[in-house]
């Protein structure tokens, strides 16, 4: 992955940022280790043959509205549109240096900023939905856990209760830049257990990222360690934005999983701190829609845009985005007695 910085100026004044990646996909199992399959092999060779090289406008390590800000000085139609010009140049730059690109795609824009693209720049882009960005809102009543107990139903209070009665014997804590470098090689074991079986991956973190993210982010990243015998079985990350925690990447025993509940404690613990810390919102971004539904938090459907270079594989568009991403089916749960 190789990290671009646009800015966007009038004159000489910045009026605009943006990012953007370049993914090389040709080394990366994208399809993951959880079907063995003839289907998932063509799969492979045709996703490596025609679309390995993309081109994201936006951040793919973040689900959510991440891809630009601009000042009040630039019309927002007038940004997207210079930000397109932007984007022609550095696919040029990128082509110049040897480095294909096969996709462009814009990242996640709520369904209330579709009209932006709606232009004649963007006509040759298909639109589309993937799974939604799973939001928590912590309620103005909320002021400890307790108070977020006592507005579930029976059904989510005795899931809670189930969860934390199995999570016995697991010591927690936040772990420090010194214990995360110490503990790397496991930490990247429980991370590669999580992803690897992910249906689909444009990316695998590098052994050092959440060594690295402690030390340029400091207070701003949390990293939880969740130990039995002082074993290192699951940890959690969370990153500080400013009235919003986003969660991070996680990793945890495939075993204990599934004795402690693990995954569902995680989630709890998260509200727990966000709640204590006067937060206003958790976004649990995408993945695993229904267990994040039974702790309360609501899907906000996000769109993106897609183009191949290829016209004519561009005009499959459609059919080849459904037939990579199809749609996820899962059963939205209201854990609580009324909307809160």
């Amino acid at each position: 992955m190789s990290c671009f910085f646009i800015g966007l100026f009038e004159k000489e004044l910045l009026v605009g940022v943006s990012v953007a990646q370049h993914i090389n996909l040709s080394d990366v199992n994208s399809l993951g280790d959880r079907d063995h399959c003839f289907k998932t092999a063509i799969k492979n060779f045709l996703f490596k043959r025609f679309i390995s090289n993309i081109l994201v406008i936006g951040n793919n390590m973040f689900t959510g509205q991440n891809c630009f800000c601009f000042s009040e000085k630039i019309a927002l139609e007038d940004g997207v549109s210079i930000l397109q010009d932007a984007t022609s140049a550095l696919t040029k730059q990128l082509r110049q240096n040897n480095k294909k690109v096969h996709l462009t795609v814009y990242k996640d824009f709520l369904t209330t900023n579709t009209p932006l693209f709606k232009t004649k720049t963007f006509k040759p882009y298909y639109h589309f939905n993937t799974q939604p960005n799973m939001v928590f809102d912590i309620a103005p009543n909320w002021h400890s856990m307790e108070d977020y107990i006592g507005d579930l139903n029976k059904k989510y209070r005795d899931q809670y209760k189930r969860a934390r009665k199995k999570a016995a014997g697991i010591d927690k804590r936040k772990m420090s830049l010194d214990e995360i470098q110490k503990q790397y090689f496991r930490i990247n074991e429980l991370y590669l257990n999580v992803a690897k079986n992910a249906p689909f991956n444009t990316f695998y973190l590098p052994e050092n990222h959440f060594e690295v993210f402690k030390k340029k982010l400091n207070d701003n990243f949390l990293f939880y360690g969740y130990f039995i015998d002082e074993q290192l079985i699951g940890f959690n990350t969370l990153i500080k934005n400013g009235s919003d925690i986003d969660t991070y990447f996680l990793g945890y025993d495939e075993n204990h999983q599934r004795d402690k509940m693990l995954y569902l404690n995680m989630l709890y613990d998260m509200i727990a701190y966000s709640i204590n810390k006067k937060y206003k919102r958790i976004i649990f971004a995408r993945t695993a829609l229904e267990i994040k539904s039974s702790v309360g938090a609501k899907p906000v459907e996000m769109i993106g845009l897609i183009k191949h270079k290829n016209y004519f594989v561009n005009l499959l568009m459609e059919k080849s985005f459904a037939y990579f991403e199809p749609k996820t089916e899962w059963k939205e749960r209201n854990p609580f007695k009324e909307a809160v």
